[in-house]
């Protein structure tokens, strides 16, 4: 690190659980966040900002004014413009360092792979479930960490799935594909602007450990958030003995 980094990142350094070692993972690290909406929107700044050094972002929608009450990388001026490119240009307002890679499409599962295996964690911050299962058969199959978050109405939940662990569960264990809810997109169903904020939080929180390999993550555990209410509990997971993806 130059003196600039060490000044940037010196609120982290003085952590003694991060210190100067585990700042130079972060930056020398490589994550992989899939959607660049309500969840990508506040996990990509708090990965820019914390020093990762390079981000990949995958995301074919463009800005739309509807996105503007929750998507915070967005802004007025974006609208139309691919979320990648929105994206790519708030982040390098906020730490040029970050070398931010940008993907204009909704990849396939083949291309996904590629992608997967360049990253060292990969957070899911998509809105639909194929692209849901998709992502946990690729980090299951390539043994990458993986963060998941959701949010709809006022409910919110984030866990990680980790398959370098033998004992951990994946998310097909945890919702079985062929049992999956319908999909409960924002645009029918509706999201209260800051959950999607606090549960992206937790996404990079949980990706920025993970990474450093500092404390103790979500693996094995699910956090549920009531918005309305103000109500967190953690439920414990499970691996599916018979899960064919992962067992």
């Amino acid at each position: 690190m130059n003196d600039q980094q060490l000044l940037r990142y010196s609120r982290h350094i003085l952590l003694p659980e991060i210190g100067v070692e585990g700042q130079q993972k972060l930056i020398d690290a490589h994550a992989l966040v899939v959607g660049a909406g309500g969840l990508g929107s506040p996990a990509a700044l708090f990965l820019a900002a914390s020093g990762v050094g390079t981000l990949t972002l995958c995301d074919g929608d463009t800005v739309d004014l509807t996105n503007l009450q929750r998507q915070i990388l967005h802004r007025t001026s974006s609208i139309g413009l691919p979320k990648v490119d929105s994206a790519r240009a708030a982040l390098a307002e906020i730490n040029p360092d970050v070398n931010v890679i940008t993907l204009k499409q909704r990849v396939d599962e083949a291309h996904m792979a590629e992608l997967v295996a360049q990253a060292d964690v990969v957070l899911d911050c998509s809105d639909n479930f194929a692209t849901r299962y998709a992502l946990n058969r690729v980090c299951a199959r390539l043994k990458k960490p993986l963060v998941s978050g959701a949010a709809t109405r006022f409910d919110g939940q984030v866990s990680v799935f980790d398959l370098r662990h033998p004992e951990s569960p994946c998310y097909q264990c945890l919702f079985p594909e062929q049992a999956a809810p319908e999909e409960t997109r924002c645009a029918i169903m509706g999201v209260f602007a800051p959950l999607v904020g606090v549960i992206g939080s937790l996404q990079a929180a949980e990706a920025i450990k993970l990474l450093m390999d500092a404390g103790t993550s979500l693996r094995g555990r699910l956090l549920v958030m009531d918005g309305l209410h103000m109500e967190l509990r953690t439920v414990k997971l499970g691996k599916d003995k018979t899960c064919h993806v992962c067992a």
